[in-house]
């Protein structure tokens, strides 16, 4: 199933269908500011593991990243945020970034093995941004990748449907997704440390 949804302002009927999707236990592929990822509510253990499956990963292994729809919440996720760590993002977020922070015991509820860390990312898209302000809790994604030796991540909903329409609830369209994932910086240790350069351009 392929829902269309607009980019600036997301249609609420077509947004009711993902949400619905989402909490009857289901699992969707959705735009953010960098490429198109695919995730679940982080409260489906069960889409946990087929995310994992599909991933071809253990779900122990696999780097999942939580979408969140800001930074208010994530206290109930990761240990204490250094104050220099806790500034970088609100400088950065809603942005391209993902930072790796070290995960408190309530992550342990949700994915599989001892998960010392997690990635949080609050994507500047307005089609993500509506999904989990709806169902009230983070989205658990990880990246699709495309088979192509050159083009890395999919872009075209109709390709990624294609492709992935028979393992997943809904492909979300939200236009043609971008082929730059987002930064990736790793505080775990209170430190600042850049791991992938991407999309986002850090503003300190």
């Amino acid at each position: 199933m392929i829902i269309p949804l607009h980019h600036k302002d997301p249609n609420p009927r077509d947004l009711k269908k993902v949400v619905d999707i989402l909490n009857a236990g289901g699992i969707i592929i959705f735009p953010t500011d960098t490429i198109y990822a695919m995730g679940c509510k982080l409260d489906n253990k069960k889409g946990i593991e087929k995310l994992a499956r599909v991933s071809h990963k253990k779900p122990e292994k696999i780097n999942f990243s939580l979408i969140c729809s800001d930074l208010s919440n994530i206290a109930e996720y990761t240990a204490p945020i250094d104050k220099s760590v806790f500034r970088l993002m609100k400088n950065n977020l809603p942005g391209a970034f993902t930072f790796i922070l070290k995960a408190n015991s309530h992550i342990t509820r949700y994915f599989a093995g001892n998960k010392k860390t997690i990635g949080i990312r609050v994507p500047d898209n307005s089609i993500a941004q509506a999904i989990i302000r709806e169902i009230g809790i983070p989205l658990v994604a990880t990246t699709i990748h495309h088979e192509d030796v050159i083009l890395e991540y999919m872009t075209d909903p109709e390709e990624i449907h294609d492709k992935f329409g028979h393992e997943v609830d809904c492909v979300i369209d939200g236009g043609v997704g971008g082929n730059i994932p987002s930064t990736i910086i790793d505080c775990s240790d209170g430190e600042i440390n850049i791991v992938r350069e991407g999309k986002g351009e850090i503003n300190y």
